[in-house]
């Protein structure tokens, strides 16, 4: 392939003739290296390829893309490329390099802060029972084709994620549907891809620190991006912050909420209730008329619920294919109902953070409980105010709180619970220390009384617990069946 092609559409400087250089691969790591390769010099937050252009000269790449001054061999007929950002170059080189596969593709992008993962595999539910192909890339996992693949990031840098798009072409997907994080935008790893859709589902205060977002403006900022990257972009009316992710937008628009704004709007919200399970019925009115019920409690399970309906009226989806989805749509970690017992409620969600928790809680208090029982630690290696934050949430709303282990990693156990208690501390909130999270369970259902609600909280769709760098399995579906069978003979 000829760099010229390669290049279309950046603006560059380069020292030779990109027109009649022929291009064998292209790599971003020194270690992937062969020859007549295109390598791309990446600034990361701990290493800087730039440093290595010289080593990658001399391992045999033909082109050295950068985006400052380098040190290449005194002679040498090692072509530079000079751009001006190489995380964009790298977009758009990479889509280049597997053919445009998002032209391919119907492509739907998902940002937010919380829901992206469950609008994601809802969506990809619904199409899949229209017959439409479809692939996701999100959080838990990438699906291409019939291919199941862990997740390493939420959303890939940008050549695994052409990569990942060409394979799904290559596998028959008519589209594909995935989760975009601020860091994604903001690290162009989407740059070169026009959504056919786009949609907001909620902004809130997260991810600002260190390597990440300077503070909620500029996160808010980067979460607006996808609107001026999308043809049709819809987004959750209600949220606080709508009108700013509309700044500067470049598409058509779509609202979705419980607003009498909105274009798809719920009604007639109830609340559904069954031996060992919790959900909720809806109906919309606006844009396309359904009757839903949906095995996840709570109106941020009906907001997840909305984004879905509104990206399959798109494909033509009637009221009937949507309907049957989300009534049979699971999403493992997202408030996962795990069928333990009739005379009480059992879930595994993946909030790790107090936000989260909140929602989460206060959501299941609208099920008035006997008791709301919340089991939880937090991450070892992470901001400390987490788990005083966390901490406090719980002491709040839950009845009963039993502070565990999560993934300590190179931490003391004992050490990130003392710091929750602290924040528990603040609150009149009744609590116990149980260290090994596979007895906290235990003990989570042994006390369990009719009515009760027990939230597993924080490990979600992870099967394992990661301490000092190693990750020990650890499912905790598997805990409560082994619990459950050691207690019952296997008697559910």
């Amino acid at each position: 392939m000829t760099l010229a092609y390669l290049l279309e559409g950046l603006s560059f400087r380069c020292t030779g003739d990109p027109s009649a250089i022929e291009v064998e691969d292209v790599v971003n790591d020194t270690r992937k290296v062969t020859k007549g390769c295109l390598f791309i010099c990446i600034r990361g937050a701990r290493f800087d390829a730039h440093e290595s252009a010289a080593e990658a000269a001399a391992q045999g790449a033909k082109v050295i893309v950068t985006e400052r001054d380098v040190t290449l061999p005194a002679e040498t007929d090692v072509v530079e490329v000079r751009v001006e950002d190489t995380r964009y170059a790298m977009a758009l080189i990479s889509a280049a390099w597997f053919d445009h596969p998002a032209k391919k593709l119907k492509t739907i992008g998902i940002t937010g802060t919380k829901g992206k993962t469950t609008s994601t595999f809802l969506i990809r539910n619904m199409l899949m029972h229209a017959g439409i192909r479809c692939g996701l890339i999100g959080t838990i996992e990438y699906i291409i084709g019939d291919q199941h693949v862990h997740a390493s990031n939420t959303t890939p840098e940008s050549y695994d994620l052409q990569q990942m798009l060409a394979q799904m072409v290559d596998a028959g997907c008519e589209a594909v549907v995935m989760e975009v994080s601020s860091q994604a935008l903001m690290l162009h790893r989407t740059a070169g891809i026009l959504f056919d859709i786009g949609i907001f589902t909620n902004i809130e205060p997260d991810h600002i620190g260190p390597n990440e977002h300077r503070d909620f403006a500029d996160y808010l900022h980067c979460k607006s991006l996808l609107f001026r990257q999308c043809r049709c972009g819809i987004l959750n009316i209600d949220d606080p912050h709508a009108k700013e992710i509309l700044a500067g937008h470049t598409c058509s628009v779509e609202t979705f909420g419980f607003s009498e704004e909105a274009d798809l709007r719920a009604c007639n919200l109830a609340y559904i209730r069954k031996p060992g399970a919790l959900g909720v019925f809806f109906d919309t009115k606006g844009l396309i008329e359904v009757h839903a019920e949906i095995a996840n409690p709570g109106r941020f399970s009906v907001y997840n619920a909305l984004s879905a309906i509104a990206v399959a009226r798109h494909f033509g989806c009637d009221g009937e294919v949507i309907a049957a989805s989300l009534k049979g749509a699971r999403v493992k970690g997202r408030i996962e109902m795990v069928p333990v017992s009739g005379r009480f409620t059992l879930m595994i969600d993946y909030a790790h953070n107090a936000m989260a928790l909140k929602s989460l809680l206060t959501t299941l208090k609208d099920y008035r409980p006997a008791r709301l029982i919340c089991l939880f630690g937090c991450g070892g290696n992470r901001a400390r105010d987490r788990r005083f934050e966390m901490g406090e949430v719980s002491g709040r709303l839950a009845d009963l709180t039993i502070i565990t282990s999560d993934n300590p990693r190179d931490e003391d156990p004992q050490a990130i619970i003392d710091d929750i208690r602290q924040g528990i501390a603040k609150t009149d909130g009744e609590f116990i220390e149980i260290i090994d999270r596979r007895e906290a369970i235990r003990h989570a259902i042994e006390i369990a009384a009719d009515g009760d609600i027990i939230v597993l909280a924080g490990k979600g769709h992870e099967d394992y617990q990661e301490i000092r760098g190693v990750k020990y399995p650890m499912d905790e579906r598997d805990i409560v069946a082994e619990i459950m069978k050691e207690r019952d003979g296997g008697a559910q």
